[in-house]
C-alpha cells in the first residue's frame, strides 16, 4: 500500500527501496481541465465528533487478518511491475494544477486517465480529512493503477526536491471508503513522521539513491534512528517510537529485511510476526518501523483509546503523549464524520 522514496535498505549488494518515484517531465499537459477551488478552512471543536458506525467499520476492515504479510489486506508495499502511472498533478494552494498525462497508456486505461472528476473526488476527500497545516510539504498528487487489490496508495519524496512529497492513489482500489479512509490516514502518517521537520533529508542519498557506499556512510554517521531518507531528529516521533518499541527486536528484523530471496523473506517475516504478534497491530506493520508507526497512527486516529495491556496497544497510546497529535486526531475525526460518503 505504501512506498516512500529513498527509504533504502542495503544488503551489501542489494538496495531495497520503499520508494515510489514520482517522475515529472516530458511534454506539456495534453489538455487543460476545469480545476476545483480550494476547500474552505474550518474551526474544530475541542472534542471529536462521534460517528462510531463509521470508525468501528474502518477499524474492523483494517484489523489483522489470517493472511500472510505478503498478501495482507489487499495491499502491498511496492507498486507491482504492472503498475502504471496515469497522471500527476501539481498542488497549488489545495488545487490540482498542471496535469501531466503519461504516454503510451493502453486503450482500456484511457477512461481512468481522463476521469478528472474521479481524481478530484479522491483528492477532495484527502483534503477534507487532513488539515492543511499538516501537509504543506505535499506538492504532487498522482493517479496510478496496478489492478484491483494490490497497492492502494503510496507517498514519496518528489523527484526534484527531497523536502517535498507526493501522494499516489490507485484509482482501481478507491470504491471502499473504509479501506480508503484508513489508507489515506496511514499515508499521512508517513508525511507526519518522515517529513523534513522530523527527518531532515540527506541530499547525498537523494542525489545518489543507488550508491550503497554513500548510504552506509550516512547511516554510520547517524546517532538516532535512520529510516532511509536521512537521520531522524532526536525528538522526532519516529525516533522516539523506535527507541520505545524497536531497539530490542531491530537486529533480528534487519536480518530478515536483508534477505534477497523473496519467498524466503516473506516466510521469515511471517515467522517474525507470529513470534512478536502481541507487539504489532497488523502483520503489515512488521515490514518496517516506518510502516509500524504509520499503522499505529491509523489506529490511534480511528480506534478507541485502549488500556495498553499489550505492546501493540501501547503503540496506540504512544501518540496520546503529544497534545498536538491528540488535537489533530480530533480534527481528523470531526472531518471524517462530515466527509465520509453516506
Amino acid at each position: 500500500m505504501y512506498k516512500i522514496k529513498n527509504l533504502i535498505f542495503i544488503s551489501f549488494t542489494m538496495v531495497l527501496s520503499l520508494a515510489c518515484v514520482t517522475l515529472l517531465g516530458g511534454e506539456p499537459p495534453i489538455e487543460e481541465q476545469p480545476l476545483m477551488p480550494p476547500t474552505p478552512v474550518h474551526v474544530y471543536p475541542l472534542e471529536p465528533a462521534s460517528c462510531p458506525l463509521i470508525t468501528n467499520q474502518i477499524v474492523e476492515a483494517n484489523a489483522p487478518s489470517s493472511d500472510s504479510t505478503e498478501d495482507d489486506s489487499g495491499y502491498d508495499e511496492e507498486v507491482s511491475d504492472e503498475g502504471i502511472y496515469l497522471v500527476t498533478y501539481l498542488i497549488d494552494n489545495e488545487t490540482l494544477t498542471e496535469p501531466y498525462y503519461y504516454e503510451d497508456i493502453s486503450s482500456d486505461l484511457q477512461d481512468e486517465q481522463d476521469n478528472f472528476e474521479a481524481h478530484q473526488e479522491i483528492w477532495n476527500y484527502f483534503v477534507a480529512l487532513i488539515p492543511y497545516e499538516y501537509r504543506e510539504h505535499l506538492t504532487e498528487f498522482s493517479i496510478f493503477t496496478d489492478g484491483e487489490s494490490n497497492t492502494l496508495a503510496a507517498v514519496a519524496q518528489t523527484y526534484n526536491d527531497p523536502e517535498l512529497w507526493g501522494l499516489e492513489v490507485d484509482i482501481a482500489d478507491t470504491s471502499d471508503y473504509y479501506y480508503l479512509s484508513f489508507t489515506l490516514v496511514h499515508e499521512f502518517g508517513h508525511l507526519l513522521t518522515l517529513g523534513p521537520e522530523q527527518v531532515p533529508p540527506s541530499l547525498a542519498i537523494f542525489n545518489s539513491p543507488d550508491d550503497n557506499e554513500i548510504y552506509l556512510e550516512e547511516l554510520s554517521a547517524c546517532s538516532t534512528y535512520f529510516p532511509g531518507e536521512g537521520c531522524s531528529n532526536r525528538a522526532s516521533y519516529i525516533n522516539q517510537f523506535y527507541e520505545q518499541f524497536w531497539t530490542e527486536i531491530y537486529d533480528e528484523w534487519n536480518e530478515i529485511n536483508l534477505e534477497e530471496d523473496e519467498d524466503l523473506y516473506y516466510e521469515q517475516l511471517d515467522e517474525f510476526y507470529y513470534k512478536y504478534e502481541d507487539q504489532f497491530l497488523t502483520d503489515y506493520a512488521v515490514t518496517h518501523p516506518a510502516e509500524d508507526i504509520a499503522e499505529s497512527f491509523g489506529f490511534f486516529v480511528f480506534a478507541e483509546k485502549p488500556a495498553g495491556d499489550t505492546i501493540a496497544e501501547q503503540k496506540i497510546l504512544f501518540f496520546y503523549q503529544f497534545p498536538e497529535l491528540v488535537k489533530l486526531r480530533t480534527e481528523i475525526l470531526n472531518n471524517l464524520c462530515t466527509a465520509f460518503p453516506q
